[in-house]
């Protein structure tokens, strides 16, 4: 599903987006906005959850300057739902290694620092 990233542009199915992303393995992509820019915290993947997944995957950009904070990483596992927190590219590839095996996956992606 996801072609290429890199920093700060990321190609889902010939679309090229410059903006951080939620994606769904419904194919759906929506643009993903975070209240602290480099802080990811519950309000930030309360859409996501709302999803039901079973995966969430946070890309926290090309050199991981976001940070999933513990409060958010708790409230994601409470939903028993298995998060995975990467650098982007890394978290691009295993995005896409898990969509072809499991139907219920969301990344969210951070596309610059």
């Amino acid at each position: 599903m996801i072609k290429t990233y890199h920093f700060g542009s990321i190609i889902i199915d010939g679309k090229t987006y410059n903006k951080d992303v939620e994606v769904r393995w419904t194919d759906e992509v929506l643009v993903w906005w975070r209240r602290e820019g480099h802080i990811v915290d519950v309000d930030d993947v309360e859409r996501a959850i709302s999803q039901k997944p079973t995966i969430i995957i946070i890309g926290t950009g090309e050199m991981g300057v976001a940070q999933v904070t513990q409060n958010c990483q708790n409230f994601i596992k409470q939903k028993d739902i298995q998060l995975i927190i990467g650098k982007t590219e890394e978290a691009v590839r295993t995005f896409n290694d898990i969509l072809k095996k499991e139907n219920r996956v969301i990344g969210l992606f951070h596309l610059t620092c």
